[in-house]
């Protein structure tokens, strides 16, 4: 049954509780008088009764669910027949009938406020404002110790959109029950609802005075409330009421924390350090514990340059510091991803890192604690080799990894993939199609068996096997995983196109040997192969991607302007196409990041968000273009 207006809502179980008790009682009593057919009889005359007035007052038809609800009503006093009745009563403006409904019920039932809620509502409708506000008060003025009395009415108030009442129910129990920290969430929602966020914070701040424990469960209410609040007012009086209580109370370990989650909510990055490390100072026995906190956050925000200060405020502390190991790896690591992520190769950021990873391996050893930064350091050492040595020196940290005891099988298939792409960069294609093809067998049914085997199906499409590629990509098209099946998806209508386009396949091979060279950093022969292909023709399918790649190649080397128009180029003259998507984000990032020309990067953000919304790079998308606003 649909919500009734302006009558007290009672939920669906305390309504079948109530009616069942109804039902019981009446056949204890009847029982006593009436054989039990007739009792069955009297119930499902009454069942049935209700069934038509519920099905009149749905239809709007409520002169007639009247006929039906009075008598039930007079025969039980029923919570629910009452709530009915009177809501048939308002629809039908028979106000001065729903007034002698209720001061009836008033008489019987002295402890239920909620009806002078309904009869303020009653006022209220008839424009006797005074006399609504007057029963409204006396609610209030009569809460008590009951808890259920007072939930209800400020329930009621709230149904009957009298929010400023239901506030002053709790703050009335509170001085009756003389307990301050009561009621906390519900007036802190209806403070928030109303937009006073300061008495919503105020009351967040005096719970947190009294019980520090519910930091969490404020934290989680008020993300809650940030999330779904439009604007800055909230998050600005958030701000200003926790920067003018550390002020006043500097040593206040919960505030500095609250501090250091909304500078975190804020992507606030180095304040939030800011305020870790002085937690850390006045704090000690919490071991870095916040610092480390904002360091792993950071880094999982891609603000490498704040989680590397914070890992090494704590490496700094020396060995004997509880957190010292972890923070050892994840400054690698965050120093490994910030090289990872650039466009452009420096060598000799690469030369750096390279002597700290065999400097902490000596340090820390090889066990399965530090079996990240040896899949790091193993990616590092391959993907920017220049000699053989350091690809067998990748080659060995991963076999060590392999037959290290204790590390999880998930992993092993993980690191044997790693090593397999290790072999491919090689030019070792048989072995690690080997790989791949174990970690596929071993992991049949997820996701890593999956992408084992978009790895094999590439491979395969490298070696210019473009039809049995394309029959194993087919396949993938239907994994769960969202990632595997789009890339899936573009090499199989990568190939398929142009198989329907050329019959010999020959602009295929070339493009797929072009594919490869760039995978092994052979950008030069990458680019004269690509080169090749468009010097045959004058139009082929393969143009726009022969475009991506040559932007690709260009970032590579570090040649942003060039990429862009290459990039630009492929959005403008192929926008219908699959790759339009992936031009526009690459695009986005790369004048955000080297061109530094923020208003483009702004326009891709949002012609990829209005253009391609169901785009896999949508929600990247969104978050950039949200934080530069």
């Amino acid at each position: 049954m649909g919500r009734i207006k302006e009558v007290r809502p009672t939920t669906i179980h305390n309504v079948v509780i109530r009616k069942l008790f109804v039902i019981v009682a009446v056949a204890v009593l009847s029982a006593v008088c009436v054989p039990s057919h007739s009792l069955v009889a009297s119930l499902s005359a009454q069942e049935n009764t209700e069934q038509m007035a519920s099905y009149y007052y749905q239809n709007r038809e409520y002169d007639k669910a009247i006929e039906l609800y009075e008598p039930l009503y007079q025969r039980t006093q029923n919570q629910f027949y009452y709530q009915m009745l009177y809501g048939c009563y308002v629809e039908t403006q028979q106000y001065k009938e729903a007034e002698r409904l209720v001061e009836k019920r008033m008489k019987r039932q002295q402890n239920d406020l909620t009806l002078y809620v309904d009869l303020g509502n009653l006022y209220a409708k008839r424009g006797d404002k005074k006399k609504s506000e007057k029963y409204y008060s006396s609610a209030v003025d009569r809460v008590g110790h009951d808890s259920r009395q007072v939930s209800d009415l400020a329930m009621s108030f709230e149904n009957a959109g009298r929010s400023d009442y239901a506030i002053k129910t709790y703050l009335m129990a509170r001085e009756k029950m003389n307990n301050q920290v009561i009621y906390v969430m519900e007036l802190a929602t209806l403070y928030g609802k109303s937009g006073a966020y300061d008495k919503m914070v105020d009351e967040y701040f005096n719970l947190l005075d009294k019980s520090p424990g519910s930091i969490g469960s404020i934290q989680i209410a008020l993300q809650r409330a940030l999330n779904e609040t439009s604007g800055n007012a909230l998050s600005e009086g958030l701000r200003q009421t926790l920067v003018s209580r550390i002020r006043q109370h500097p040593d206040n370990r919960s505030y500095l924390e609250m501090m250091i989650w909304f500078s975190l909510q804020q992507k606030d990055f180095d304040f939030a350090l800011t305020q870790a490390k002085a937690v850390d100072a006045r704090f000690p026995e919490q071991g870095g514990q916040q610092v480390m906190r904002v360091a792993q956050i950071a880094q999982n925000n891609e603000a490498y340059d704040i989680a590397e200060k914070a890992y090494s405020h704590i490496v700094a502390k020396g060995s004997d510091h509880p957190l010292y190991f972890a923070c050892r790896v994840g400054l690698l690591s965050a120093k490994y991803s910030r090289i990872n992520q650039a466009h452009a190769t420096d060598n000799k950021l690469i030369s750096t890192l390279k002597a700290e990873y065999e400097a902490a391996l000596k340090e820390l050893g090889k066990k399965p604690e530090t079996v990240p930064l040896m899949r790091n350091y193993a990616h590092l050492l391959s993907f920017s080799a220049t000699d053989t040595a350091s690809l067998q020196k990748a080659s060995d940290l991963l076999y060590d990894i392999i037959e290290m005891p204790r590390v999880k099988p998930s992993e092993v298939s993980e690191v044997k993939l790693e090593l397999g792409d290790l072999m491919l960069f090689a030019g070792e294609v048989w072995d690690a199609s080997l790989l791949y093809s174990q970690v596929e067998k071993a992991n049949k049914n997820d996701v890593i068996g999956a992408l084992a085997k978009f790895k094999n199906a590439k491979l395969s499409y490298y070696n210019k096997d473009f039809q049995w590629a394309k029959s194993q990509l087919d396949v993938l098209r239907a994994s769960t995983s969202k990632l595997i099946a789009n890339d899936a998806m573009q090499l199989s209508l990568l190939i398929s196109d142009n198989m329907e386009e050329d019959s010999t396949y020959d602009m295929l091979e070339l493009y797929a040997a072009a594919d490869l060279m760039l995978y092994r950093g052979m950008l030069d022969s990458a680019w004269t192969l690509l080169d090749d292909i468009t010097h045959r023709t004058l139009s082929h399918p393969l143009f726009d991607e022969i475009l991506m790649q040559k932007a690709r190649i260009k970032m590579k080397q570090g040649q942003w302007q060039e990429a862009d128009s290459l990039l630009k180029f492929v959005v403008d003259h192929y926008g219908e196409d699959i790759l339009a998507d992936d031009a526009l984000f690459m695009r986005a990032e790369l004048n955000e990041q080297e061109l530094l020309r923020r208003d483009v990067a702004r326009e891709c953000y949002e012609k990829l968000l209005l253009d391609y919304p169901v785009s896999l790079y949508a929600d990247r998308a969104r978050k950039r273009y949200n934080a530069m606003k």
